[in-house]
């Protein structure tokens, strides 16, 4: 059928399903299918369409269209498939958006019904009160689905007793290739003749599927075809393996898992559970002189029945050192080990898990295995655990065009060889000239292996083929599996006859044709894939391209590597139950247009393959980019540091040279001269502002949203009021010696808006001894780089600099009021200033303080404590900014907050508060921005006693707790104030 047919027929389907179908020209439409074009893997493949339906009969609609046009449909949830599961040229069908619920939990007989678009860790938060958990556990737990861990037959990290995917399915109900429904489960044999018997489609995929298991030939070929029995990890082409075990009742999910959406589409899933594990827990941290000798103690390790035993090399934990986030968890290594055994004890108490513990240590100590073997108890194994599941992210922070690559990252041996496996591996690795990063499930026989391969060179993609096929063949010496939870997908599918012999793939073949014979599901996966060196990201090598920045992307070498540091891991995929800030607009919208990972992949295709002077100048773009927040999440949640935020606005600037700057862009971005011009007559403003008609006049002609309160200004701007308090200090009496002399940054929201808080900054710091001085300054020129205005920031910065490099030292520091604006000299500036003036704006970054941290700094040096304050009890939930997150600083704002000694500090478990500046105000982002605030902060803030403090550093986060709550929320600097005794 021709394309045009194809494309009426879509359009007919537009209007008859439920959910919404993109697939024409528009920037929307092509935006989407854009971002859906690749996943976790080294391919990319535009679709034809993506579908995100609503309901079965959608799917059913879906179904009778492929059939009728020849068109396959792609299933996927969360789209972190290693081997290229959900990429390819037909109708992506998400179903993560609306196929999301828990059904219903029997807890007495330890099972759960699910929908396949909800998430491991979600779900589990939601069996916590049962004391049951789903096991199988994957690194991506907080955001993979449990219909891709289906289609994956995903395990984890403790599989080895929590076990996989398959393990714990019990049934599932299926759409097949005729739109009828069944539920595969275990079959009894009268039950199994019930099936046999029936005339219909189900009917006939049983009898088939039988008579050809039944097969002598066949079942011979599967036995000594597939892994080795006592190989748990054994995902390579259909299980046929299990389904020829007459120890166990026949049940087609077995089949079901591990099949990639290639036999039918799940709508359902029936799960076992296990029990919460023992709540004291211990890691093992066993220090390595080398790989193969932690292998060596892995073996050793198993013999000690742990809950899980991981492997990180040295290649991944160097990427912690300088991380943002995981500098911080490097707290338990000991020197420099090659390798790093991660074994996890659980027990009813301390003491049991210490003595396994110590049992371990000393055999490995006696069999002269590791040399350093601390260990971790309680919640701070959360951290080390960290470290090993951002490995895929972290080793993407490599500079160069040479990368890691998922390739033979899913072989799985048995335990016991691993020794010997590893050693020839790393020897066809050696003949090749490639160094490897090698993690994860060693005490499941599964390292992650990823070879250092440059695809984006003919010579490098045709390395990519020959360590595969290689690899394959090792594979088989060894009777291990090609894939051990990753699953076959484009990548080893044409290798799995290699591994498991021709007749098996034949056999594989016919149960494709016996489920599917038309290609309806996820054609060209599993068997009859194309070549595994086709469809790649990179098709030719893009080093070449230039690209012209305002900003200074030389650190991450271009904004294009920047771009493509994002692996598709797809951690900006979590929700707002998993915690974290990034990314704030998916949580809400939970639309994958709305991740860091398809901004990341937009600009990545955008600047690699525009015929444009301007490559920026493509409103697809622009699309993805709309409900970016800018929050900063991305630049340390992401394991990969991909920071959105940075790379949006020098977007927008080359969008905007292209397309001109929108009025209200202008409007917020000159933020600081219409306040001045307001705060000469204060008075009339705050009264225009707060009349609805011309409050409703001002918004209108603005695009703000009626449902947002304007922000009064001051009756004195603070830099007035400052000086006007210096020159009666000047003149009065002066404390005999103060401790220290600071600098006040007058940002441009406290300048003109938050005045009073201010003025209460300035009486804090004089209050406990210090001397409050103004520098020439001007504002920090946020508001420019919220709205990509790149270029007037740029000269904002300059002058800044200039003006305060020889005033600003670590004896006279820089202190904010305002999170985005004071740690905008520590983001933003050295990477914004001219060459001249980086190495100033770096050292001024060093000494450009919040206040909250200054006044930890002092404390720390004994010269504030609490005896300065009152010593009454009060409690106070703290809603952190979300750049005090990024930075690591809400440890700060908590502690100073306790100085009071009778002030006990919550932390609000919330991301962004959904204002981001003026984010919230646009009437567009309205909505958007209010369901962030409602997934978190603001039920938070109504649930919470009047009588509790509600503390948030961030103007808007402020207004926004305002606007959505009706309560007032204090800044620090306001409740140390009420709290000083004076």
């Amino acid at each position: 059928m021709n394309a045009a047919a194809i494309y009426d027929g879509l359009s007919r389907l537009s209007g008859i399903l439920n959910g919404p179908l993109y697939y024409d020209g528009s920037a929307q439409h092509q935006a989407i299918l854009r971002a859906y074009s690749t996943d976790a893997s080294v391919y990319q493949e535009r679709p034809l369409a993506v579908v995100i339906p609503k309901d079965p009969d959608d799917l059913r609609e879906l179904i009778a269209f492929a059939r009728r046009h020849g068109i396959t449909l792609i299933p996927r949830t969360a789209g972190t498939s290693l081997a290229g599961q959900v990429v390819g040229d037909g109708i992506v069908v998400d179903m993560s958006k609306y196929f999301n619920r828990v059904l219903e939990v029997n807890p007495e007989e330890r099972w759960v019904r699910v929908q396949p678009g909800v998430v491991r860790d979600d779900l589990n938060a939601y069996l916590r009160p049962y004391n049951l958990m789903f096991g199988p556990e994957t690194s991506t737990a907080n955001r993979a689905m449990v219909g891709g861990m289906i289609g994956n037959n995903s395990s984890g990290l403790h599989s080895i007793v929590w076990g996989d995917t398959r393990s714990h399915l019990l049934s599932a109900n299926v759409l097949l290739d005729d739109g009828s429904e069944v539920v595969f489960e275990a079959l009894n044999e009268q039950a199994l003749f019930n099936k046999l018997v029936l005339d219909n489609r189900e009917g006939q995929i049983y009898r088939q599927t039988i008579d050809l298991l039944s097969i002598p030939a066949n079942q011979r070929a599967i036995k000594t075809g597939y892994p080795r029995p006592s190989l748990t990890r054994r995902n390579t082409g259909y299980a046929l393996d299990m389904l020829i075990d007459a120890s166990q009742p026949f049940n087609f999910c077995k089949l079901l898992a591990g099949s990639e959406g290639t036999l039918g589409i799940l709508t359902e899933a029936k799960l076992s559970l296990l029990p919460l594990p023992p709540k004291e827990v211990g890691l093992l941290c066993i220090h390595c002189h080398t790989l193969i000798e932690s292998l060596h103690a892995n073996i050793i390790a198993l013999q000690h029945h742990p809950a899980a035993s991981e492997l990180v090399d040295k290649y991944i934990m160097d990427f912690t050192k300088g991380h943002p986030t995981y500098q911080y968890n490097r707290f338990f290594i000991e020197g420099d080990p090659e390798a790093l055994l991660m074994v996890e004890f659980r027990g009813n108490s301390l003491a049991e898990v210490q003595r396994k513990a110590e049992a371990l240590s000393a055999d490995l100590l006696a069999k002269g295995l590791g040399y350093a073997y601390p260990l971790i108890t309680g919640h701070r194994t959360n951290l080390v655990w960290d470290v090993r599941k951002a490995g895929l992210g972290l080793i993407r922070n490599l500079p160069g065009d040479i990368q890691p690559v998922n390739l033979i990252e899913d072989c799985a041996v048995s335990p016991e060889d691993l020794p010997a496996y590893i050693t020839d591996l790393q020897r066809i690795l050696e003949r090749h000239g490639l160094k490897a990063s090698y993690y994860a499930h060693a005490g499941a026989g599964e390292l992650h292996v990823e070879p250092l391969i440059n695809l984006k060179t003919t010579e490098g993609r045709e390395t990519f083929r020959t360590v595969l096929a290689e690899t394959a063949q090792l594979v088989k010496k060894y009777n291990g599996s090609l894939s051990g939870e990753h699953g076959d997908g484009r990548l080893r599918g044409e290798f799995i006859g290699a591994v498991l012999g021709s007749e098996v793939y034949g056999l594989l073949k016919q149960v494709k044709a016996i489920f599917d014979p038309q290609g309806v599901f996820n054609a060209h996966k599993i068997v009859d894939t194309p070549p595994m060196d086709k469809f790649l990201r990179y098709e030719q090598d893009p080093s070449t391209i230039k690209v012209e920045t305002v900003f200074d992307f030389s650190r991450q070498e271009s904004i294009l590597r920047l771009a493509e540091k994002c692996s598709g891991s797809g951690d900006c995929r979590k929700t707002h139950i998993a915690g974290g800030t990034m990314c704030p607009s998916y949580m809400a919208t939970r639309e994958e247009k709305d991740t860091t990972r398809a901004r990341a992949n937009m600009l990545r295709q955008f600047l690699t393959g525009s015929p444009k002077a301007n490559r920026f100048d493509h409103p697809e773009i622009k699309e993805v980019m709309d409900l970016c927040l800018s929050c900063k999440g991305c630049k340390t949640e992401c394991p990969s540091g991909v920071d959105i935020a940075k790379m949006k606005a020098e977007f927008l600037q080359h969008y905007y040279d292209a397309n001109g700057t929108p009025f209200r862009a202008q409007v917020i971005a000159n933020f600081t001269r219409s306040q001045r011009l307001a705060s000469y007559f204060p008075r009339i403003y705050n009264a225009m502002i707060n009349s609805k008609l011309l409050a409703a006049l001002i918004k209108g002609t603005l695009g703000f949203a009626q449902g947002r309160s304007l922000p009064e200004v001051g009756h004195v701007r603070l830099h007035k009021w400052i000086k006007r308090q210096l020159r009666v200090n000047q003149s009065g009496d002066r404390p005999a010696r103060w401790k220290k002399q600071v600098y006040l940054f007058c940002d441009e929201f406290t300048d003109y808006n938050d005045v009073h808080i201010g003025q209460t900054a300035y009486h804090l710091l004089t209050a406990l001894g210090y001397e409050v001085r103004l520098a020439k300054h001007t504002e920090s020129g946020r508001t420019y780089l919220s709205k990509g205005l790149v270029r007037k920031a740029k000269i904002i910065a300059n002058r800044n600099v200039q003006y305060l490099k020889d005033v600003i030292t670590a004896d006279t520091p820089l202190i904010g009021i305002e999170p985005s604006a004071i740690l905008t000299f520590r983001d933003e500036y050295p990477e914004l200033v001219d060459e001249q003036w980086v190495a100033d704006a770096a050292r001024l970054a060093k000494h450009a303080l919040l206040i909250d941290e200054f006044i930890l700094q002092e404390m720390n040096a004994g010269n504030i404590d609490s005896a300065y304050f009152t010593d009454q009890s009060r409690i106070i939930k703290l809603h952190a900014h979300c750049y005090q997150k990024a930075f690591h600083l809400v440890d700060s704002t908590v502690k100073v907050l306790s100085l009071p000694s009778g002030y006990q500090v919550e932390t609000i478990p919330s991301g962004c508060c959904g204002m981001a500046g003026s984010f919230g105000y646009e009437k567009e982002h309205y909505n958007v921005s209010m369901k962030i605030g409602e997934l978190v902060l603001l039920p938070a803030v109504r649930d919470t006693p009047g009588e509790v403090i509600i503390a948030a550093p961030g103007t808007s986060c402020r207004h926004q707790i305002k606007d959505g709550t009706g309560r007032k929320a204090y800044h620090p600097v306001e409740i140390l104030w009420e709290a000083l005794k004076r």
